[in-house]
């Protein structure tokens, strides 16, 4: 009986590492310690379970109802925007690969396991290439426009910078225009156009914000307007 239990907890551990090492290469709040411990201490409380013969099905229901605690623990709303939900969903699936490695059903905590990585690196991919596709069709969609003031000699340098961050958040970026401003000295304004959902929002904010940073920038500004969608 401790050979099992022993292999089981083996098998959770290996589990949560692999789910946890690929969390902690990108560097969020539930990293690869974290992950781990969940994994291995839903299988612990499995085999409390399996060791004393008592209902292994009840105590996996009061696992996930704890890791639901800890998992609302990492969700937290910044500037308009939920980040973390990712993570806690990452959590709850690593306490079920646990509790699944604590029954004895090895290959369905491998497979577990390999789901919730495809899940976190090829869809992860997949989604922002769907976020920075065109979004016309969107159920609600805005228009935003940032603009930028700069130095002349600045021009070209802030344009990269603007067309950069628009694409690397990713947003859908429509356009990219300049035009003088009158006073002195002289000075140029850069308006970038782009179309996303307002639940993205702050990544405009963050854009701005660190636009407002660079060298001969003497003011940032967006404004948004609601944007009809074609009818289906």
């Amino acid at each position: 009986m401790t050979q099992v239990f022993v292999w089981r907890l083996l098998a959770a551990f290996a589990c949560g590492v692999a789910i946890g090492i690929e969390r902690q290469m990108r560097q969020r709040t539930a990293g690869l310690r974290t992950i781990t411990l969940v994994a291995s201490g839903a299988c612990l409380f499995v085999s409390l379970g399996t060791l004393m013969g008592t209902g292994v099905t009840q105590i996996a229901a009061y696992v996930v109802s704890g890791v639901g605690f800890l998992g609302g623990g990492v969700i937290m709303r910044e500037k308009g925007a939920i980040q973390g939900i990712n993570t806690a969903a990452t959590l709850w699936c690593s306490a079920a690969v646990g509790v699944l490695a604590g029954t004895g059903f090895y290959g369905a905590a491998i497979a577990g396991t390999i789901v919730v990585l495809g899940t976190n690196t090829v869809l992860r991919e997949l989604s922002r290439a769907i976020n920075a596709a065109p979004v016309g069709n969107a159920d609600l969609i805005r228009e935003y426009e940032l603009t930028v003031v700069c130095r002349e000699e600045d021009e070209v340098h802030i344009r990269a910078v603007l067309s950069n961050a628009m694409y690397a958040e990713p947003l859908s970026f429509q356009s990219l225009t300049s035009r003088d401003c009158e006073g002195e000295p002289p000075r140029l304004e850069v308006t970038a156009t782009c179309r996303t959902h307002p639940k993205d929002q702050a990544r405009l904010e963050h854009i701005a914000s660190r636009i407002s940073m660079e060298k001969g920038v003497s003011s940032v500004s967006w404004t948004a307007r609601e944007v009809e969608t074609t009818p289906e």
